[in-house]
């Protein structure tokens, strides 16, 4: 046998192409956004009991009231209810009380402008009233109030 110089051996290549690497990132980066758009989704849902809780508070705190001065407040301060906010502070509440101050109320939870609860288009308002009436908006309150 002659030699023919150096002889060349084929190497099997265990790295990745550039299309599959392409590719591998590619389907990451859908993983990635259908992950983080979910996840969103949750949170939101899972804020909205924040609203759900000033509300209870709120009611529970206009009974209380009621029963001490045979009205219905219609300052959520004067409730307890510190800065008229939710205690995570997605939601501001607002008290329309009736024309007659013994006859009923409506509390309203919205999300803070420019706030993470901002964009649930789902609930915007939510809303219960002195005779436990819950109500919310644009959604109904299967979608609201669980």
């Amino acid at each position: 046998m002659g030699h023919d110089g150096p002889r060349t051996l084929r190497r099997s290549h265990a790295g990745f192409t550039l299309i599959e690497l392409m590719l591998a990132v590619a389907l990451l980066a859908i993983i990635a956004t259908i992950s983080v758009t979910s996840f969103r989704q949750y949170v939101i849902r899972a804020n909205r009991s924040d609203a759900a809780a000033v509300l209870l508070r709120v009611a529970a705190a206009q009974e209380r009231w009621f029963l001490d001065n045979n009205q219905y407040a219609d300052d959520a301060a004067a409730l307890g209810i510190a800065g008229a906010t939710s205690e995570h502070g997605y939601y501001t509440v607002t008290i329309n009380r009736n024309a007659d101050p013994a006859a009923g109320y409506t509390a309203i939870a919205e999300p803070v402008a420019d706030q993470r609860q901002s964009s649930d288009t789902q609930c915007q308002q939510l809303s219960i009233d002195a005779t436990g009436l819950r109500a919310s908006a644009p959604e109904d309150i299967g979608i609201c109030w669980r």
